[in-house]
């Protein structure tokens, strides 16, 4: 029973009753026990593999389960009884950890090229706030690394002494904090979430003798760590799988930063990322690594790379930070065509802002996702984004852009997205494109995202209840006088123009005064992309006339999705998990 106060001699009273299970629970537990009271191991499988779909399900798995629901419920007569009541196999299916919505193992191809894979990817990953007076720290880093990302991003920058080598967003007020403690925390915590490899992107702005420390340091803190390519031109890049356990350097080789810093500085200005997303030409003349920070216009370590005499007269200028380097970022020349370019026997990274992005696909589609099929390709937030906010990364996705780097300190939609997307394979940080990203037709073409597409699947989705508020929240959070009115939002989206119904939302109706919230609603979701569609549920607590409260969402990819009834986790907005809160929902596919 829970009390609220209304003035101060009045109390409403309410009782949080435990709903009973949904009639779908019921049913699916009278259907496997013949009617009983008690279900077997043996009936348990049946259910797992015929209405969970669960094909790989073994009678160690139902007796595992069976043993964990009886242990939790029932501790003084674990020993005694084998079977599940009614209430003890709701009770399974609302358990997160017995019943998730989707796997918690890698089952991807893991020995493809690493341009075959969209890539959990990190920008400014030090920062512990927003772009311009936030501090700098290891603390987001260590953070994001936990989180399964495998892509991380450091400025480096002269120390006040100018002996030092620091980390901070050049050009604002950001504090910094030292790189050796950056590279210290990254070897410890880059491989606590995944092991797949860490990639480190450099934006230096260092003399040589400082490129020359920095990769002193990098050198002895990662140790056989670093992944050394056998060859600075590589006609493939390597594969996860082969890169397990390693750090890979990418950046810009610093000969080029040295032969073209004179020429640079006269135009250092008019090179930021503002201009170039307002100019055409310039992002597509103008290297945007060495301009590829969202808010500062700095350079990312160096401009072109002339390889030619690279075996026969290496630079004096720091040659063993140009050693360090496993993934190269060239420089574009000669406009779009050109940038795009897909070389035989050479692969490299290019980076575009967002907005620069926004312009390639729009004249060049195809180009782009032909050149992502070798090339690695960057997209990074615009120069507005000062609040630490994020783009919308399905299109990117849909374009074979590997590397959408994103601000992991922020929060909201977009980065819900992200979150969701890197959930699948396990969260190793590694998702394998889908097939129609890579294959080229025997008449050279590729898959083109403005084409219009015939619905392939459809995606059936019933939203039971939810439960776990009134154990994660103070019982006032919501609504001072009463508990709290409850409803959810379920959204189908895939980045793809003309696909209307791919992007789809819908509303489940709203349940007054309830902790534990029994909707038992169902949606269709038609999908004309199932590989890429991500499905985003929100809750929400009604509160006319003030602005809903956010009461919990989550994200998953809808080709992760596992059928049957599930109990699907809810996050906070910062993408952190809730303790309790958490849905009964069930997935079918027709």
């Amino acid at each position: 029973m829970a009390s609220y106060s209304v003035c101060i001699c009045f109390k409403r009273k309410f009782r949080l009753a435990e709903p009973e299970p949904p009639a779908d629970v019921k049913e699916a537990f009278m259907r496997y026990t013949a009617g009983g009271t008690h279900m077997t191991a043996e009936q348990l499988l049946g259910f797992l593999a015929e209405d969970q779909k669960d094909s790989g399900a073994t009678i160690s798995d139902a007796e595992r389960i069976l043993e964990m629901v009886l242990n939790r419920r029932h501790h003084v007569t674990k020993f005694a009884r084998t079977t599940l009541t009614l209430d003890d196999f709701h009770h399974f299916l609302f358990s997160t950890d017995l019943n998730s919505p989707i796997g918690s193992q890698v089952h991807q191809d893991m020995r493809a090229p690493l341009s075959h894979y969209f890539i959990y990817t990190g920008h400014n990953s030090y920062l512990t706030g927003n772009q311009l007076n936030s501090n700098s720290s290891d603390v987001p880093i260590i953070q994001a690394l936990k989180r399964g990302v495998r892509v991380v991003e450091l400025d480096l920058w002269p120390g006040s002494t100018k002996d030092s080598v620091h980390v901070l967003h050049g050009r604002t007020l950001t504090t910094p904090v030292e790189l050796i403690k950056c590279l210290k925390s990254i070897k410890e915590h880059a491989f606590s979430a995944s092991p797949y490899p860490v990639i480190l992107t450099l934006e230096d702005h260092l003399t040589p003798d400082l490129q020359a420390k920095a990769a002193q340091m990098i050198s002895q803190t990662f140790g056989d760590m670093l992944f050394y390519p056998k060859s600075e031109s590589l006609p493939e890049f390597p594969c996860p799988e082969e890169l397990k356990y390693r750090v890979i350097i990418s950046t810009k080789p610093p000969k080029e930063y040295l032969e073209s810093k004179s020429s640079n500085n006269s135009r250092k200005e008019k090179d930021s990322d503002e201009d170039i997303s307002v100019r055409v030409p310039s992002y597509l003349t103008v290297d945007r690594e060495s301009n590829d920070k969202s808010d500062s216009g700095r350079s990312e370590g160096s401009s072109e790379t002339d390889e030619s005499n690279d075996e026969c007269g290496r630079p004096l200028e720091a040659p063993a930070y140009k050693h360090l380097i496993g993934i190269h970022a060239g420089k574009p020349r000669g406009g779009l065509k050109a940038s795009l370019r897909v070389e035989v026997n050479k692969v490299s990274r290019l980076s575009l802002n967002e907005q620069a992005f926004g312009k390639a696909i729009a004249s060049h589609g195809t180009d782009v996702i032909r050149f992502t099929q070798k090339n690695l390709l960057r997209v990074y937030p615009k120069a507005t984004r000062f609040n630490s906010s994020n783009y919308k990364p399905l299109i990117g996705w849909l374009h074979g852009a590997q590397l959408l780097a994103f601000n992991m300190q922020g929060h909201g939609r977009a980065l819900w997205l992200m979150h969701g997307m890197f959930r699948a394979n396990g969260g190793c940080g590694y998702v394998k494109k889908p097939d129609f990203l890579l294959n080229v037709s025997p008449h050279n073409q590729v898959f083109d995202p403005k084409a219009k597409l015939p619905v392939k699947k459809t995606l059936k989705v019933r939203v039971y209840m939810g439960d776990g508020w009134h154990s994660d929240f103070k019982k006032t959070h919501f609504d001072l006088y009463s508990p709290p009115d409850f409803y959810t939002r379920a959204y189908m989206q895939v980045g793809i123009a003309g696909a209307a119904a791919d992007k789809t939302m819908k509303e489940t109706k709203k349940k007054q005064n309830k902790w534990t919230p029994v909707w038992n609603e169902e949606f269709t979701f038609p999908l004309r992309v199932p590989e890429m569609a991500l499905l985003r549920i929100e809750v929400y607590e009604y509160n006319m006339p003030e602005k809903d409260a956010f009461a919990g969402q989550t994200c998953f990819p809808v080709s992760e999705l596992r059928q049957g009834i599930r109990a699907v986790p809810l996050f906070n907005r910062k993408g952190d998990i809730y303790a309790s809160v958490k849905l009964l929902m069930r997935f079918h596919f027709l």
